[in-house]
């Protein structure tokens, strides 16, 4: 109390020092007497303090939300097509189907024989990476769709169209297809490479082409295209073997036996390939060998 006091007149004792006026609470209370309400120094807002809620009321019940009619609805149900298969079989079937497309192009159609010789025209000219893998593939594609257009045709008109307007069902379009396919392989299958397969597979021989299963072809009908194939290289390789003969045979009689043949050959390859207009040739010697 002694040093309240004295800091109390040290504050009066102050130039131009105030001493706070102390605001007595109405009803001559004591200062700080919690049942009295909060009162302040003069020169301050004072206001007094809100009264606590006497109880405080437990939530109401949550009314549900009850959904429009038009509302979106999430179902797990699974609907059935035409032929009985859901939706997610069949798209499973369609993932599958994609994913064996290219060994499915690749075998029953005529990409082998175009992808092999192309091989062979960049082996003979001696150009390794040119063109390139993608170019080759490319253009093999695309010749292998000009040149199965009739089967692709016979397939939209006889099974894609029907199939669309809804005239024939899933199964009957598949089958049709495949006998537009099987008709193409049979037509450039040897005779001798399909009685091979047939005989290896121990079946009984067919009375017709019809009667061939399909399974026993197609190994039947690769066969002969990788022979096919390998013939019309044979043919591609030779007058580019002579330009390689006579550039060893003069480069032999110059003493020049340190000098690879293959490079000076190499000009004279591609010289040649031009002037006959070489890619003209084997585009039309690719395309005529499926007349």
């Amino acid at each position: 109390m002694r040093i309240l006091a004295a800091l109390l007149l040290l504050v009066i004792a102050l130039p131009g020092g105030e001493a706070p006026t102390i605001v007595a609470p109405p009803g001559g209370g004591l200062v700080g007497d919690p049942a009295l309400p909060v009162s302040g120094v003069t020169g301050t807002t004072q206001g007094a303090a809100p009264a606590a809620p006497a109880a405080v009321e437990p939530p109401g019940a949550v009314a549900p939300i009850i959904p429009s009619p038009n509302a979106l609805k999430l179902t797990l149900d699974a609907p059935t097509g035409g032929d009985g298969l859901s939706s997610a079989v069949t798209l499973l079937l369609l993932i599958t189907v994609l994913a064996v497309a290219p060994a499915f192009i690749m075998m029953v159609t005529c990409f082998t024989r175009v992808i092999i010789v192309l091989g062979f025209v960049r082996r003979a000219l001696g150009t390794q990476t040119l063109p390139p893998n993608q170019v080759m593939v490319g253009l093999a594609l695309f010749l292998s769709l000009f040149i199965m257009q009739p089967t692709i045709k016979r397939i939209e008109a006889e099974a894609w169209t029907p199939l669309q307007k809804q005239e024939i069902t899933q199964g009957q379009a598949l089958e049709k297809a495949k006998q537009a396919v099987k008709d193409f392989m049979l037509k450039h299958t040897r005779k001798t490479d399909l009685a091979l397969f047939i005989r290896l597979a121990k079946e009984e021989r067919p009375k017709s082409a019809a009667d061939v299963s399909f399974l026993t072809l197609v190994p039947a009908f690769i066969t002969s295209e990788l022979k096919t194939a390998f013939q019309m290289g044979f043919v591609i390789f030779l007058p580019f073997l002579v330009i390689d003969l006579v550039i060893s045979a003069i480069l032999m009689s110059l003493g020049m036996m340190m000098l690879p043949p293959v490079v000076v050959s190499l000009p004279f390859k591609i010289l040649l390939f031009v002037l006959v207009d070489g890619w003209v040739l084997i585009v039309q010697g690719l395309a005529a060998s499926y007349a």
